[in-house]
């Protein structure tokens, strides 16, 4: 029993520091202020169109402006969606039988 509990915990372990790494990594490389500087220059840059023809007196249309999202409504995306939910409901389980099997082991 403590093999196997040793065992599960050192992969909980390895999970958690793998994902600690990951965000770790991509928040030093500053990955995501770069992603919102994008963001946002994109967003000044359509102002200053709109205020030109404000200016102009040129017809205004909204869907000039706004960038529309992308669709990512793909086989590829829906295998990806289902991938993780997948994984979302198994690292739920885990995580509750963790708790559970804590709670045995201290008594509670």
């Amino acid at each position: 029993m403590k093999t196997k509990l040793n065992k599960i915990f050192k992969y909980v372990l390895m999970t958690l520091f793998i994902t600690f790494i990951a965000l770790y990594i991509s928040q030093s490389t500053g990955y995501f202020e770069f992603q919102n500087n994008r963001k946002a220059t994109l967003t000044e840059n359509q102002i200053k169109k709109f205020e030109e023809d404000v200016k102009e007196g040129k017809n205004i249309d909204i869907d000039k402006y706004i960038t529309p999202p992308k669709n990512y409504d793909n086989n590829l995306a829906k295998a990806g969606l289902k991938v993780s939910e997948t994984a979302q409901n198994y690292i739920q389980k885990i995580i509750g039988g963790t708790f559970k099997l804590f709670s045995k082991l201290l008594g509670e």
